[in-house]
């Protein structure tokens, strides 16, 4: 079992980028010049490794190589993002991966590209990306390509050193679970499960009870063998539930108006867990957008946008506007969700001046929306 911690590390220790191998200071998802160049590289990595896994590391300074982290990516749909544009698509599987000096709510994401015999390219274009094209990896660069791709293993010895030296062992696994506990969330209810002798997974929060059922909010959920951060929501509230085979996370996001708020479920995910030392990730969009009155959605619609030009503008906000800003993010995308096709790349356009705003939870609900909406997009199977 790899400990995806120190194969990191190892990545980033063997040299600089190459040809099974790129680093990102981060991914943006958000915009289709931000998708295009994701795809691009998965495309050419995918291409350059047809025998072995090929990586991206998210999070990493690319001239120093300094580890600062990325937010916590838990799009578990992403496939279907490079399935949509990608002929022959690699699977890729995407990981949130705690590293000790980041805050809490940093990861370093780690994407793995399995290896595949057919050449992947481009069945529809985007951004300045055509139809039909096809990319590869030379030494550090990502380069398009118009000859017939080489069956090639030259990576393959290479690749599965750096694996091997980066499996897990009793003792990461026993200091991981003690860090977790006494350590990272010694503020928090801490648990741990143990899954076929073999997995341990370790979750946190602050526990409340609602009726007959137990929520978690503040939660932090990693399974700790493979140093992989599975959940982490500052705002959210999940429950959890387990048997001896599967652990399962049902998460709910808060939405509502005029501060009446409702929770619905978003999302259900389960981690098998098997005795050949295996296990699977499978989830569920569970979520079904709250529907409201037009005619009162349009009069908020304008007064959300009449305040974002306002805060684009520099105006100051009374201290009302201020409060409300806390739910524009969360209030577009109701509109979003019931007919305002404008209000998400409204918000979109906000980002910079929500992110450098003075409350630091505005940008949080910012970051917690779109990803509900990418996750939303990506179980459509569609763009």
């Amino acid at each position: 079992m790899i400990n995806k911690r120190l194969l990191i590390k190892n990545l980033l220790a063997h040299n600089d980028e190459n040809s099974f191998y790129d680093k990102k200071r981060q991914l943006n998802l958000h915009s289709k010049e931000g998708k295009a160049k994701f795809l691009k590289h998965i495309c050419a990595l995918s291409n350059s490794n047809p025998s072995n896994n090929s990586y991206i590391v998210v999070g990493v300074e690319d001239t120093t190589n300094e580890i600062v982290g990325d937010d916590f990516f838990d799009d578990s749909q992403i496939q279907n993002l490079v399935n949509a544009y990608l002929e022959n698509p690699p699977k890729i599987q995407y990981e949130n991966v705690p590293f000790p000096n980041l805050p809490k709510d940093k990861v370093i994401g780690l994407v793995t590209i399995k290896p595949k015999s057919k050449t992947s390219n481009f069945k529809k274009g985007i951004h300045t990306i055509v139809a039909n094209s096809v990319y590869v990896r030379k030494g550090s660069n990502t380069s398009p390509t118009f000859e017939k791709i080489p069956y090639s293993k030259q990576n393959v010895e290479t690749v599965i050193r750096l694996e091997n030296n980066s499996r897990n062992s009793i003792s990461f696994t026993l200091e991981s679970v003690l860090d977790f506990i006494n350590n990272k969330h010694k503020d928090l209810e801490s648990n741990y499960t143990v899954f076929k002798e073999l997995f341990v997974v370790c979750w946190a929060g602050n526990k409340k009870k609602v009726r007959d059922h137990i929520y978690f909010s503040r939660v932090d959920i990693e399974l700790i063998n493979e140093q992989v951060k599975l959940f982490y929501s500052a705002l959210d509230e999940v429950s959890i539930s387990f048997d001896e085979e599967s652990f399962s996370i049902t998460e709910y996001v808060s939405l509502g108006l005029n501060d009446k708020t409702t929770y619905y479920p978003l999302e259900k995910v389960t981690i098998r867990f098997f005795d050949n030392g295996y296990y699977k990730i499978d989830s569920l969009m569970l979520f079904e957008p709250p529907q409201y009155n037009k005619k009162m959605l349009h009069h908020i619609y304008n007064s959300n946008i009449v305040l974002l030009n306002k805060l684009q503008k520099g105006n100051n906000l009374n201290e009302n506007e201020k409060k409300e800003l806390l739910n524009v993010p969360h209030t577009l995308m109701i509109c979003y969700l019931n007919g305002f096709e404008e209000a998400k790349q409204k918000l979109i356009d906000t980002k910079t001046f929500l992110k450098t705003y003075d409350n630091p939870m505005v940008y949080l609900s910012f970051k917690e929306v779109m990803r509900i909406l990418r996750k939303m997009k990506y179980n459509t199977k569609n763009e």
